[in-house]
């Protein structure tokens, strides 16, 4: 099979792995040949890999530049390949280069002075390959070069004779630059789950303006967020942020509706929530101790329109300042943002007569491209809801943009920290705008693990690694981009996933897939310049199996690691010391898909998992409550070694409960670590047992709707909050 190995090669197909446990995992031959498939290289027989091998190889030499180039800043002006027929590279080249600035320089090459690098006989013409230096140096940033004279109208894309240069330093904006040996630490909450007075029963961003406020009265430098990206308003119950309808827009559903400058404006709205019925659902969706999406969606979504109609009679009709802010937000996102408002349109419209046209791939034929001419007649027809749609995003942006001021004006020294989900999935607004730049048929998912013994598959489409070199790395950007916006820090969920990523094929078991590699070097450098442009921390949740030598790769262009308490063990299992921590990571006690610390302490997530069935048979379940209860043993020794617990007397880890000095101390214990960034669970301010999300469930967990025990203004005030807090600031100062 050294023809399907070359091809696998080729594609990015990675022939093995390593798994947690240290053992080589091959990846089998039908494994190799899916994953072709996929990316749309037939390789089922020897005729269709000689195919598919010959045009990924022939692929580049088809054109003459490549699509987009990565040049380091520090290495200009850097070069690129330049490919023409043999014979022809005689007369002097025309090129023209663009800045983003608008800047044009323009000149020409002499590419038959220049040495052949590499020479290939493409459809029975030899072709030749020259590394042309580029003419000058450029800023960091996106500029345009062209090759030659083109026919009047020709797209030079399209001809191959133009490429995107991006100008990318080496290194991410890190907390060096925010201050010399600071020690930052602040905040994380999910967004979803603040309670408050005036919230419509679910954490709003005004909730956010709240919490930015506490939290830094005492003494906080930034607040943590679980991903605010947006979800599906025609089916709200689908709540999971990390397999969201879109990562470039924002959740609507937590706009705080008060707040929008239109509601004071529209005597109709304010009419609507006085009336008697309203306010009893809206008692009851604040009362209930889960979100209850559904009556949220119900309960907004009709004011909203309401705002929306108040603001385009009162602002666009009349062309008011309010008015050409909207439009100047709108202009700068298109095209992604009408494609977006359209298939929630979309959506909302086919799925009233037919539920299973929530998911578009059930949609009639004719709407399955954003480029049809079908849906084009229902963009037309129906004007009013996309812009609605557009609305909404806008009132998001600025209520984020508000909390962003709120914390830059108060005095926090990083603000915002976001987080990006790795994916999307095939059901998702990108997959039906953006077809072309998913893979279809494989999702995304990891290995096996000792949490995950049968591997585990997310359920969302990865990008194509090939077509995202072809789109200049568009759609990469664009989310990176929106996520940093209004954020002094983010966190990339699954950040192997620049490297690599593990991909399962459709109805193959878990523990079946195989690594695809990315472009990582471009891709870091990209990420890079973004987070200096945004002045944005970048931390990277490096958890799982992790390819060797990325963690190097990732301190060296300054991305910070994610280290958990729980996971940061030394051979043999016992907790490792503070000082045994490295400065360039985040640390925090533990993460969304694990319990809180009161919680650990009492083996919750283990008796759910019992409750559930999780559990494979009942030594697995007897085997994992030993080990916590091992592990119970190893924190206390953790601390007692750490002098953040006293020696004496010699206490049972079985019968001690879980109290504020454990909490407490837990809290010092992450403090004194080096760790540049530390976050404290707002669940763990309040003692809070139960879990936000229990992976390996769907439904039979309620993940992504567990409330806090008390609104987000009293939270401060709790006497567990007062110690812990006390306890934070003394170390790391405020």
């Amino acid at each position: 099979m050294e023809m399907l190995d070359r091809l696998a090669d080729l594609a990015g197909i990675e022939p093995s792995y390593y798994s947690i446990w240290g053992d080589r995992v091959s990846v089998p031959d039908p494994t190799k040949i899916a994953i072709l498939e996929a990316l749309g290289h037939p390789a089922g027989t020897e005729a269709q890999q000689e195919a598919s091998l010959q045009a990924l190889e022939h692929r580049p030499w088809r054109a003459m530049i490549d699509p987009v180039s990565v040049i380091k800043a520090e290495d200009q002006p850097g070069s690129i390949i330049v490919r023409t027929v043999a014979g022809q590279a005689g007369r002097p080249l025309p090129w023209t280069i663009i800045e983003e600035s608008g800047a044009v320089h323009e000149g020409e090459v002499e590419l038959d002075s220049l040495p052949v690098v590499e020479s290939r006989d493409v459809d029975g013409r030899l072709m030749e390959a020259r590394d042309v230096p580029l003419p000058l140096a450029l800023p960091e940033g996106y500029h345009e070069l062209r090759f030659g004279r083109l026919s009047p109208g020709a797209d030079p894309l399209a001809a191959g004779q133009a490429a995107t240069l991006i100008v990318a330093p080496p290194r991410c904006w890190t907390t060096d630059d925010i201050g010399t040996n600071a020690s930052f630490w602040g905040i994380s909450c999910q967004l979803y789950s603040l309670r408050s007075e005036r919230n419509w029963g679910i954490g709003n961003y005004g909730d956010l303006l709240t919490l930015v406020d506490y939290a830094r009265r005492d003494g906080a430098h930034l607040v943590g967020l679980n991903p605010l990206h947006a979800l599906y308003p025609a089916q709200p119950e689908d709540a999971s942020p990390y397999s969201p309808a879109s990562r470039d827009y924002l959740n609507v559903l937590a706009i705080d509706v008060e707040a929008v400058p239109d509601f004071a404006e529209s005597p109709d709205a304010q009419r609507m929530i006085g009336e008697p019925l309203f306010r009893k659902r809206l008692e009851k969706a604040r009362s209930t101790e889960l979100v209850d999406y559904a009556t949220v969606a119900e309960i907004v979504f009709p004011v909203l329109r309401v705002l929306h109609d108040s603001f385009q009679k009162k602002h666009a009709a009349k062309r008011t300042e309010r008015a050409r802010a909207f439009e100047t937000f709108c202009a700068e996102r298109q095209p992604s943002l009408v494609r977006f408002a359209t298939f929630l349109a979309l959506q909302g419209h086919l799925a009233k007569d037919d539920p299973a046209c929530l998911d578009w791939r059930k949609w009639p034929e004719e709407f399955h491209r954003p480029d049809s001419p079908a849906v084009a007649a229902f963009a037309r027809e129906n004007e009013a809801e996309i812009g609605f749609h557009t609305y909404l995003q806008w009132i998001s942006d600025e209520q984020v943009k508000a909390a962003a001021a709120k914390a830059e004006d108060s005095g926090m020294s990083i603000g915002l920290y976001r987080d990006l989900a790795i994916g999307v999935s095939p059901a998702s607004a990108m997959a039906w705008s953006e077809p072309d730049s998913l893979v279809r048929g494989v999702s995304v998912g990891a290995p096996p693990d000792p949490f995950n013994q049968l591997g585990q598959n997310w359920g969302l489409s990865p990008l194509d690694p090939l077509m995202l070199r072809q789109l200049a790395f568009g759609p990469y950007i664009a989310a990176i981009r929106a996520n940093m916006r209004h954020s002094g820090a983010l966190r990339i969920d699954h950040v192997m996933g620049l490297m690599h990523l593990y991909w399962v094929v459709e109805g193959d078991s878990a523990a079946a897939g195989s690594y695809v590699k990315y472009p990582f070097e471009e891709m870091v450098r990209i990420l890079a310049l973004e987070s200096r442009r945004q002045r944005c921390i970048v931390i990277g949740e490096d958890l799982g199996t992790v390819p060797e030598g990325f963690r190097p790769a990732m301190s060296s262009a300054g991305i910070l690691s994610y280290k958990v308490l729980l996971f940061e063990r030394l051979d043999g299992g016992l907790f490792k010391q503070p000082d045994e921590y490295p400065r360039d990571a985040l640390v925090t006690a533990g993460t969304h898909d694990l319990s809180p610390l009161a919680g650990y302490w009492v083996g919750r997530d283990l008796e759910w998992r019992q409750e559930i069935n999780l559990y494979p048979s009942a030594e697995a379940r007897d085997q994992d409550v030993e080990n916590r209860r091992v592990d119970r043993r190893r924190l206390l020794d953790a601390l007692i070694y750490g002098q953040e617990w006293a020696k004496e007397p010699w206490l049972d880890t079985d019968t001690l409960p879980f109290e504020e000095a454990m909490a407490e101390a837990i809290y010092r214990f992450l403090a004194r670590t080096p760790c540049s960034v530390m976050l404290v669970a707002i669940e763990d301010l309040l003692g809070q047992v139960e879990q936000m999300n229990l992976p390996g469930t769907v439904l039979e967990h309620p993940n992504w709707r567990r409330k806090l025990s008390k609104p987000v203004d009293k939270v401060f005030a709790e006497p567990l909050a007062r110690r812990i807090l006390a306890a934070v600031r003394e170390i790391r100062g405020s």
